[in-house]
């Protein structure tokens, strides 16, 4: 039997070296991987390029590597919660990669399923696909980097001409990922909103790293209940269910 548990953390991302590259789950601040970004912080690795939704905020999720300048260069769909993360941006110190939504959750999921590229309406039409998007600004207002051009190429949809753009998938070095509960085979199940980006994310690393509130033996979890097969995790650890969640902001009815 394959037994994928790691003691702590801190072992779990003990290999983690600077310069890799990192996709990370998530949505929002909905099942970030706080145990393993907090022990990848304290473990120093830095020149980061990390994947995931968004950036978490200045002082949660992974707002706290962009804090300590562990970040090199974020891809991303969404990043309007943290203003560290404009700072960086807007002086030169971190690289932007923006990306639609849907776009990001598929590349992903295209980098795990071994699909090198696909053609996708999402972007047609804009600097998603015409280039000129900023990632990169020289620190003075001008732009030191920005995106290439992207193939746009005419395909028949029942029977009407439609122009798709090129996308390439992601693959990444390591995947970082939170669930509700797994097994020791590291067969997962996620709640809720954290099963948005947190499959993709895990399926796109090379070498994927989950925390899990409950841990379980092989078998107690119903195989029709299991959102991310075991193939795709390389390591496991148990965190508990007290561990601390955050919601970005919370909004409750008057009078209630």
């Amino acid at each position: 039997m394959i037994n994928k548990e790691v003691a702590s953390a801190a072992e779990a991302v003990a290999d983690i070296p600077s310069g890799a590259s990192i996709a990370v789950g998530g949505f929002g601040l909905s099942g970030n991987p706080i145990a393993l970004i907090e022990a990848l912080l304290a473990q120093g690795a830095d020149n980061l390029s990390i994947v995931s939704n968004n950036c978490g905020v200045d002082d949660w999720g992974l707002g706290v590597l962009l804090n300590a300048r562990r970040i090199r260069k974020m891809t991303s769909s969404y990043v309007g919660e943290n203003k560290e993360f404009e700072r960086q941006f807007l002086s030169g110190e971190l690289e932007v990669e923006l990306t639609p939504q849907g776009t990001l959750a598929e590349k992903l999921r295209a980098g795990g399923s071994g699909i090198g590229a696909f053609f996708t309406q999402t972007g047609v039409g804009t600097q998603v696909a015409e280039g000129g998007l900023p990632r990169r600004y020289d620190g003075a207002g001008g732009v030191a980097v920005a995106s290439p051009v992207k193939e746009v190429r005419e395909f028949d949809v029942n029977g009407t001409p439609r122009q798709f753009v090129l996308e390439e998938a992601i693959t990444t070095d390591f995947a970082l990922v939170h669930a509700l509960r797994g097994d020791r085979h590291g067969n997962l199940v996620f709640n809720k909103a954290a099963r948005q980006f947190s499959p993709v994310a895990a399926m796109a690393g090379r070498i994927c790293i989950a925390q899990v509130e409950e841990l379980v033996e092989p078998g107690e979890i119903d195989p029709d209940q299991v959102h991310l097969p075991g193939v795709y995790v390389s390591r496991i650890v148990q965190v508990g269910h007290d561990i601390e969640k955050r919601i970005e902001k919370r909004t409750v009815r008057e009078g209630a």
